[in-house]
């Protein structure tokens, strides 16, 4: 380990004082993982139109950059840097490009509609076969298209441009710790209600929503601790998050 560790401050050495090309292609090899990380992590929430070698692009684009800005002299890791260069890249490539195929915002347009004509026919919420039903649609794409389509409404509200502040060729995440009470008397009270939004929530579906937001596994790996294959695991993660949806509407 100490072999390894030696290595790679070699050639991070070299990177820095020269742009050495071999320094360089080792340090992209060495952090590769990361990409495929992210890559898998904000797979889950878009169609499979969506190319996940495009997607596995603009993460490399994102390593690229952290490789060239960051400064080992500061007190930060590369993992923690890079991560936050590789998934920014993602998120802004996706939000340049209309990704949710119309066929998609339609279907999310017919099943919002239906869900607020059985809300105030059933007084209550609308289960996802309930919706499925009066749409005529299979419940599994019920819970696919109002994901994605939750999802594009995210990526579309998150540009937060006033996140970073770039000074030449540093970077630095804005602090907000400073914190309005009124925003924390809401925040507080839309966690609450996400709080008892998962504990409605079957145990598998608990334990999921808490391996993949709170542990930060990818769904392969929820599957090999959970005994079960990658498809079952996303599933379940598409009921979970729909159950969720109205409470995490809120929340962002």
């Amino acid at each position: 380990m100490a072999e390894i560790l030696m290595e790679e401050n070699t050639y991070w050495a070299k990177w820095v004082d020269s742009r050495d090309a071999q320094a360089g292609n080792f340090l992209v090899k060495r952090y590769m993982p990361l990409v495929s990380y992210h890559v898998q992590r904000i797979s889950v929430n878009l169609p499979k139109s969506v190319s996940r070698d495009d997607i596995r692009s603009l993460g490399m684009m994102g390593l690229y950059d952290a490789l060239e800005k960051f400064d080992p002299s500061r007190d930060l890791k590369f993992d923690t840097y890079a991560s936050f260069r590789i998934r920014g890249a993602i998120l802004d490539g996706l939000r340049k490009e209309d990704w949710l195929p119309r066929s998609t915002r339609e279907k999310a347009k017919k099943i919002e509609a239906a869900i607020e004509k059985l809300e105030q026919r059933l007084m209550r919420n609308a289960t996802a076969m309930e919706i499925a039903e009066e749409v005529e649609m299979g419940e599994a794409e019920v819970y696919s298209v109002m994901n994605e389509h939750f999802y594009a409404n995210v990526l579309s509200i998150d540009e937060q441009p006033d996140s970073e502040e770039k000074e030449g060729g540093s970077f630095a995440i804005k602090d907000d710790k400073a914190v309005i009470p009124e925003e924390k008397v809401l925040k507080n009270e839309m966690l609450e209600e996400m709080e008892v939004k998962i504990s409605q929530l079957n145990e598998k579906e608990q334990l999921v929503i808490s391996l993949f937001y709170k542990e930060e596994l990818t769904l392969t790996e929820i599957g090999e601790v959970m005994g079960l294959s990658t498809s079952r695991i996303s599933q379940i993660h598409s009921k979970a998050i729909f159950k969720l949806r109205q409470a995490l509407e809120k929340v962002v």
